[in-house]
């Protein structure tokens, strides 16, 4: 997302006009938004949003540094909780066969103590995630607003709701290379700490921590 003084489209209300640019051949900074929805279930029925923002490339690290900065967050809210049951997409950086997002995980398992499992929705199944509906109201609630630095963009950001409730935005800092990967020797001992389905194959992966 392309921060900066430029024209989105959409209606803003307010005392006096607003100026916009016309096109963002340039841009002033770069946000890069990965969001965890907890879905409230038993005791514990409300959605919580948590919106990592960074400045650098959305790459298997980056995600892995959000989920465990959101989980340095939210670990208190969730003492009893031993096991993670993680619903993503399968996208290019966090498919089971990505070599670094796969030890990032292993790494994130065994410093947290949570047993992880990793369900993946099917191609072209993304609306049915719901976290991709959240991207909308965001959007929407955004919408026509001139996003002209970081700040003014975060600050949006935390004013949108989900079902009622504001998201917890964080900044994720850091410069993130793409195309890290490991070696097939290196890997060979991570892989031995995946447990993939046998009928779901590499739609299904669990890791269990070493305590």
């Amino acid at each position: 997302m392309k921060i900066g003084p430029f024209s989105r489209g959409g209606r803003s209300r307010g005392l006096e006009s607003v100026t916009a640019a016309d096109h963002d051949m340039g841009y002033d900074a770069l946000l890069v938004p990965f969001g965890i929805l907890e879905v409230g279930c038993g005791e514990r029925s409300v959605d919580q949003l948590w919106i990592g923002f960074g400045e650098s490339r959305e790459t298997s690290d980056f995600i892995a540094d959000s989920l465990q900065r959101w989980w340095d967050q939210r670990s208190d809210v969730h003492p009893d909780v031993k096991r993670l049951q993680i619903n993503l997409d399968n996208g290019p950086e966090i498919n089971s066969s990505r070599t670094q997002f796969m030890n990032r995980l292993v790494q994130f398992a065994d410093r947290t103590g949570l047993d992880i499992e990793l369900v993946y929705y099917p191609p072209y199944h993304s609306k049915y995630n719901p976290i991709e509906r959240c991207w909308g109201i965001l959007e929407s609630h955004w919408n026509g607003a001139i996003l002209s630095s970081i700040d003014v963009a975060l600050k949006w950001a935390s004013t949108m709701t989900w079902r009622g409730v504001p998201p917890l935005i964080e900044m994720v800092e850091g410069v993130y290379e793409r195309g890290v990967t490991i070696s097939r020797k290196a890997f060979r001992p991570i892989l031995d700490r995946l447990v993939k389905s046998k009928t779901l194959k590499k739609w299904n992966v669990k890791i269990t921590a070493i305590r």
